[in-house]
């Protein structure tokens, strides 16, 4: 594919109004979420849940692509459709989680990296045969006393490079996640600080590896004082630090960016994102790329019960409905109220 098609696509992905829903949940992480609701995590759940959001009525007014998890790409609908035909009938893009996991960095206590470039050539050239047309490669920077280091960062932003090319290689259109994590007691100026590195780091390798920047997407945390911070900070705080780190680090090349919620509330992050889109206009697209925001009200009025399937449905709807606004510069408070 050539690097007009990787563009056109990536632009496709963040389009106006419209985000990424990350439903690309590892098989714990999926248990942990039904347990949440005192369900047991079955392959036909997991099947049925996903079809349930994917088939949601007006899915596609506020959705351009899902990233799945492998299992999921190979799931069909109860018509036995596969999930990406199914989502391209409404126009959304099916996109694969192809990394296998952060794991500890030897010789560096309390830091990950992230494993799975082993093999993934002839992975990614799979994905693409079952109708994938992009990935998300996903690593995760700790912050706290003498941490990250920047081996660390410079480690995990060579390994994101490098499945950045060869996604772009067999056809795919890359998203790359560096994600500096929420945990830890330090402040909104730390983070910034870190964010700012990290994305330098990145950039750098990107540049090295021959990565397309027109044909990616970044998916970066905002830019936020850890959980436990005795300080907090007003939207407004975190929406000017998130856009000023930003414009120091990312090229205007790259089409969009796609934040995670990383922890935030659904309100949160919706009130962050609409925040930064009132700001004015931006060299990039600021856009939304939510797992457990976009979700959670869904999952909390499925229950796992064929029953509350329209009511979970109506419920993402909204969710989606208020994302969709904070695209604009549009959300407001009042929107949450509304009947869904």
């Amino acid at each position: 594919m050539s690097k007009h098609d990787l563009a056109s696509i990536a632009k496709a992905m963040v389009a106006p109004g419209k985000g990424i829903l990350a439903a690309d949940e590892s098989l714990p992480t999926i248990e942990k979420r039904f347990k949440s609701i005192n369900l047991s995590s079955t392959e036909e759940r997991r099947r049925a849940y996903r079809e349930l959001l994917f088939s949601t009525p007006g899915f596609g007014d506020f959705i351009s692509g899902v990233i799945m998890f492998d299992e999921s790409l190979g799931h069909k609908s109860k018509q036995g459709q596969p999930f990406p035909a199914l989502l391209a009938k409404t126009g959304v893009i099916a996109g694969v989680k192809v990394d296998q996991g952060a794991k500890a960095l030897s010789g560096f206590p309390g830091e990950k990296i992230t494993e799975g470039l082993d093999g993934l050539r002839d992975r990614l050239t799979g994905y693409y045969a079952q109708g994938a047309r992009f990935t998300k490669w996903r690593a995760v920077i700790t912050i706290g006393d003498n941490l990250p280091t920047r081996f660390c960062i410079d480690a995990n932003a060579h390994a994101l490079a490098r499945y950045a090319a060869l996604s772009q290689e067999v056809g795919l259109v890359p998203i790359v996640e560096p994600e500096v994590l929420m945990d830890g007691d330090h402040s909104g100026e730390r983070c910034e600080q870190i964010t700012e590195t990290a994305l330098h780091s990145v950039f750098f390798q990107l540049h090295a590896h021959r990565v397309s920047l027109e044909g990616m997407l970044l998916k970066p945390n905002m830019v936020l004082p850890g959980k436990n911070a005795a300080k907090r900070w007003s939207v407004k705080q975190v929406a000017e630090a998130t856009v000023r780190c930003l414009g120091r680090t990312v090229p205007a090349a790259v089409p969009g960016i796609v934040f995670l919620s990383g922890g935030q509330t659904p309100q949160e992050a919706t009130a962050h994102l609409n925040a930064m889109n009132a700001l004015g206009t931006h060299s990039w697209e600021l856009s939304y790329s939510y797992g457990r925001a976009l979700q959670e009200a869904a999952l909390q009025a499925w229950l796992g019960k064929e029953a509350n399937v329209k009511a979970a449905q109506q419920a993402f709807g909204h969710r989606g409905t208020c994302v969709s606004a904070a695209r604009y510069g549009k959300y407001t408070q009042q929107m949450e109220m509304a009947v869904a």
